[in-house]
């Protein structure tokens, strides 16, 4: 066995503990042991997934799929703001593009061993048959990554044992090719419902084929027209594959968006599939970090201090003041479900005192609100508390987006976080539909699944309200709905690009970003390692 590959080996053992929750016992002294035994090639197909809780959930992956775009841009921390200004700073030596091509591609080798060694192991066939397919699946969802980031990327399908400088882009086409493929592999041979939670099923399989379908474009040098991209039936494939996650019976939305993000139901119907988190800081690697990011600077202000329940700001990623203006607050709850506004009070010594001495306010008493609406300046001041309004919103006060909330860390400073992670739930899944249907010439048809979602989303008594008719349809609206519905979970980016709205949207919306944004940062750059660690003709993308 040559030492790649028993590194190879070592780190797919080394990442069993972090991986899905499997609830397997880890195995050690496999080193010596052939891949064809099968413990090791559970273990490599064990080891597939750790990869995944590098970017999902982290600030690399919140950065490069939130940041930058028209619903989210800087607060007042963080070293990469320059992804949401675009300047010449987003280059091709930037730590989170160079980091998840990397990643990625270990991942998609472990893959690929796996694969590879499936038809030496001696094994209850089926279950192999299901771990392959689970293998498949994910070097598919690498794949679909790298190919949205980077465009064409290099193919590989077989593992890499050696070293070599020798590699060249595929085109778009055949990365597509190769992702479809594993994933109607995978639909074809997994269950919906897995014997351990978080390994890939049917469902999931379905879901990202719908989206791959909704996304695939042609290698064309047809810029006049990006519709012209756009493979022939992919529009039609793309709401079939969302109407059999639908109609499976598996799934379904729940009563309440709220009750989507409560934390003691991340298990939930409406849940197709998730990256997995623990409060083991052990197993659980970085953990879901998604609870630093959007929330705003409390802890400083009047009768506050940091604590546990209300999390560590790290104001990084600021709402827009689009985004914010999306939501139709007497008829949709997502905007109160989804946002902290209110802040009560968990500091006596620095609450405020009257002009008699006493305390504005006690323990437990709203000690800041950030309103949704403009106040004059004596309301303001009659508040014992302290207000902020639209107008005072800076990169550091800001309504926060909750959904990652996470009262139950170890410590005050801990940034582990043990939320499961969903990437793929049912509410996408119907809008992924509509889209599909819409752009594919079948409005009418698209209508009812968006209106699911937001008959779903609407305060009790306004559900006929939330209704949206068919003149009101349209792409732009879609998007829309995809702003109030998924904020936060790693979509935005991808849909602006997908719809070739990324650089008009980014102008109109995000003041940060818009004057700089150029078409072609429509892809992030080809990292700087990989040219340099090829020999020959690896073209970088333009612009950069």
């Amino acid at each position: 066995m040559s030492r790649r590959t028993i590194a190879l080996l070592s780190a797919a053992l080394l990442s069993l503990a972090a991986c899905v929750d499997l609830n397997e016992d880890l195995i050690s002294g496999l080193a010596n042991q052939p891949y064809s035994t099968p413990d090791v090639f559970q273990a490599l197909v064990n080891a597939t997934y750790e990869p995944l809780r590098s970017f999902y959930a982290q600030e690399r992956g919140f950065t490069l799929t939130e940041f930058g775009t028209d619903i989210y841009t800087e607060g007042a921390d963080g070293s990469y703001k320059y992804v949401n200004e675009y300047t010449a700073q987003l280059n091709p030596d930037v730590d989170f593009i160079r980091d998840t091509w990397a990643d990625f591609y270990r991942a998609i080798n472990t893959a690929n061993t796996a694969i590879a060694q499936a038809p030496a192991v001696q094994m209850d066939s089926s279950l192999k048959a299901q771990r392959v397919a689970e293998a498949r699946f994910l070097r598919a969802l690498y794949y679909f990554d790298l190919v949205q980031m980077y465009g064409p990327v290099t193919l590989k399908l077989e593992p890499t044992t050696t070293a070599s400088t020798q590699f060249t882009r595929a085109p778009v086409d055949s990365v597509y090719d190769a992702i479809i493929n594993d994933l109607k592999y995978a639909e074809a041979t997994l269950p919906y419902l897995a014997k351990d939670y978080g390994r890939a099923t049917k469902g999931a399989a379905q879901h990202l084929l719908a989206k791959v379908y909704l996304t695939r474009l042609r290698d064309t040098d047809s810029a006049a027209d990006e519709a012209a991209k756009q493979q022939a039936g992919d529009f039609a494939n793309a709401a079939d594959y969302a109407q059999r996650v639908i109609n499976s019976g598996q799934y379904s939305l729940l009563p309440r968006f709220a009750d989507v993000f409560a934390f003691s139901n991340e298990k939930n119907a409406e849940v197709i599939w998730s990256v997995q988190f623990t409060n083991d800081p052990l197993t659980t690697g970085n953990g879901n970090q998604g609870h630093l990011f959007f929330l705003m600077e409390y802890d400083v202000l009047p009768g506050m201090q940091r604590d546990i329940a209300n999390g560590r700001p790290f104001k990084r990623f600021r709402p827009t003041t689009f985004f914010l203006g999306l939501f139709d607050r007497t008829k949709d709850s997502r905007y109160q479900s989804q946002f902290t506004r209110a802040w009560y009070s968990n500091n006596a010594a620095t609450i405020p005192k009257n002009s008699l001495g006493a305390p504005k306010f006690h323990l437990g008493d709203t000690a800041v609100y950030v309103s949704d609406t403009v106040l004059t300046d004596s309301a303001v001041a009659a508040r014992p508390y302290r207000v902020y309004t639209p107008r005072t919103y800076s990169n550091r006060i800001f309504p926060s987006l909750n959904k990652f909330a996470d009262p139950f860390r170890l410590s005050v400073n801990d940034v582990r976080g043990s939320r499961d992670f969903f990437v793929a739930r049912l509410a996408e899944t119907y809008l992924i539909a509509a889209e599909a249907l819409l752009r594919d010439g079948r409005a009418t048809d698209a209508l009812p699944y968006i209106n699911a979602v937001r008959r779903r989303a609407a305060i009790p008594g306004h559900e006929a309200e939330m209704q949206l008719t068919g003149a009101q349809l349209t792409l732009g609206e879609i998007l829309n709905e995809r702003a109030r519905e998924l904020a936060g979970e790693m979509q935005r980016w991808f849909d602006l690009v997908r719809t070739h709205t990324l650089v008009p949207r980014v102008k109109a919306y995000n003041p940060d970003g818009g004057p700089n944004i150029q078409p072609y940062h429509a892809l992030r750059p080809i990292p700087r390692t990989q040219m340099d660690g090829t020999t020959c003709c690896y073209t970088q993308n333009p612009g950069y």
